[in-house]
């Protein structure tokens, strides 16, 4: 472990520069390798125990700043490998990184305009651009947030605010209160609501079609089901796209229902919402201009690192009315709407700078960098289905609206449930234990699923038809080990 170093030394420019030099070499060249396949894993498959055991002893080795960085890219998940098709995380625009260092260094909050002047104005910027691609008019009003669970969270509780029958900020809860929401909607959805005290039985359930979209048609019913338990509910949220399948619920009709029943309508867009960034996709989220609150996250389509959310509501001085408390160290009148404060609107207030890579990435690249992104992403999607469609021993499990594609490999017809699920499930494990492409896995109505998030812009029909050659390769070896010891 490196010691002894001088207050002085940690601050030194010329050692910064040194060292910054060197490493932006570091970084371009495992970017390049990766880009171009070169003996570079996706994903290098270490064991919980040993990683940590690794860590351990290195912070007890000599090495440069430089060597450590290095030893970190090379035992890191590499999202910006073309055979990433994982999780739903964003392949970052290498100038955010550069950002990044900038932000970093300067260090500023946005939680108060005197603590960050730029994040502040800068945030406003890229909200209200974004909430005009939402379809929103100049009302609306949006935050940053560090991440989609945080942005949903913050949402309910503004339904509440606006929709509860009582002040549950000021006077607790005094009767019980509930939301309806998919079944296919993401988890945090329902921590959020666990977290604001609705329990079980204020989560409200509704299934979903066989497109796996919420059952607009049983809405009535499940309302009126709460009524008769006692329960108020205050909201729906609508999904943009689903977690597991990336299924777009119909927004249109979510809206009429809430506008009848008097409920907040909020729309979980952390995913597919990015698509009002595209005009060929946009269509996916017709009516979503009628909710009064929508999250889209930066971080997954939007070529953005984690975390970066946009939380816009239709009704901007809304959200003001969340938070509105007194913290007389950072401003004078709680009730004053100051859009240069924003810590009057959210959870955070030593927020980090969110906005500047969103900003950067468009200042650097164009302001139609996120639709070409998202239209590959979406094209290439289909791409990947046509192709296991075309193969007799794949299954796809449903039709991609998005970039979430979900097959199984199904060899055998006779094969019952409980083989295919582990068949499907040891294939995925070798596929990430050779460290050849990174893929993950789901449930779905019981049925073990191979799933590819295409998250990559370069990722190449070449990949997929590799990684489903790769699939036929481990099954055989599978199947044929199996005979073997029977």
């Amino acid at each position: 472990m490196t010691t002894g170093q001088s207050l002085a030394e940690v601050y030194d420019a010329e050692q910064f520069r040194a060292i910054g030099k060197e490493l932006i070499d570091v970084l371009a060249d495992h970017l390049n390798d990766l880009q171009h396949k070169e003996g570079k894993k996706v994903y290098p498959n270490h064991a919980p125990e040993d990683e940590l055991q690794f860590w351990e002893d290195d912070l007890k080795q000599e090495s440069t700043p430089i060597q450590t960085l290095t030893t970190l890219l090379n035992r890191s998940q590499q999202t910006q490998h073309p055979k990433y098709m994982g999780h739903q995380t964003a392949v970052p625009a290498p100038i955010s990184a550069l950002t990044g260092m900038v932000t970093s260094l300067v260090n500023n909050s946005t939680g108060v305009f005197e603590m960050g002047p730029a994040s502040n104005a800068m945030e406003r910027v890229i909200t209200d651009l974004t909430a005009k691609k939402v379809g929103y008019d100049s009302s609306a009003s949006g935050i940053m947030t560090s991440g989609g669970s945080l942005a949903n969270l913050t949402a309910l509780l503004a339904a509440r605010k606006d929709k509860a029958p009582h002040n549950v900020w000021e006077e607790g809860h005094n009767e019980k209160l509930a939301v309806l929401v998919s079944e296919e909607a993401h988890y945090c959805i329902d921590r959020a609501a666990r977290i604001l005290g609705l329990g079980d039985k204020g989560i409200i359930k509704v299934p979903v079609d066989h497109n796996f979209k919420i059952r607009t048609d049983l809405l009535p019913q499940y309302l009126d089901k709460a009524k008769a338990d006692g329960l108020h509910v205050f909201c729906l949220i609508g999904c943009a796209g689903s977690t597991a399948t990336g299924s777009y619920d119909d927004l249109d009709v979510l809206a009429e229902f809430c506008e009848a029943h008097n409920l907040w309508l909020h729309v979980d867009g952390a995913h597919g919402g990015a698509v009002v960034f595209s005009g060929k996709y946009k269509d996916l989220t017709k009516g979503v201009e009628k909710a009064d609150s929508v999250a889209i996250d930066f971080h997954k389509m939007l070529m953005t690192p984690v975390l970066s959310t946009a939380l816009m509501f239709k009704e901007g001085n809304k959200i003001y009315r969340t938070f509105a408390q007194r913290a007389q160290y950072l401003w004078d009148s709680p009730e004053t709407e100051e859009w240069y404060n924003s810590a009057k609107r959210t959870f955070e207030c030593s927020k980090p700078f969110l906005s500047a890579q969103v900003y950067l990435i468009l200042k650097t690249h164009g302001m139609d960098i996120f639709e070409k992104n998202v239209n590959q992403l979406y094209d290439s999607a289909k791409l990947l289905s046509n192709l296991i469609t075309a193969k007799p021993e794949f299954d796809l499990v449903h039709q991609p609206e998005s970039n979430i594609v979900n097959f199984r490999f199904v060899p055998n017809k006779k094969m019952n449930i409980n083989e295919l699920n582990a068949l499907n499930t040891d294939i995925r494990k070798r596929l990430v234990a050779s460290g050849n492409f990174y893929i993950v896995q789901t449930t779905i109505a019981n049925q073990r699923t191979l799933r590819c998030t295409v998250m990559n812009p370069l990722t190449s029909e070449a990949d997929f038809v590799e990684l489903l050659n790769e699939i036929e390769k481990e099954a055989t070896s599978i199947l044929s080990a199996e005979l073997a010891h029977v």
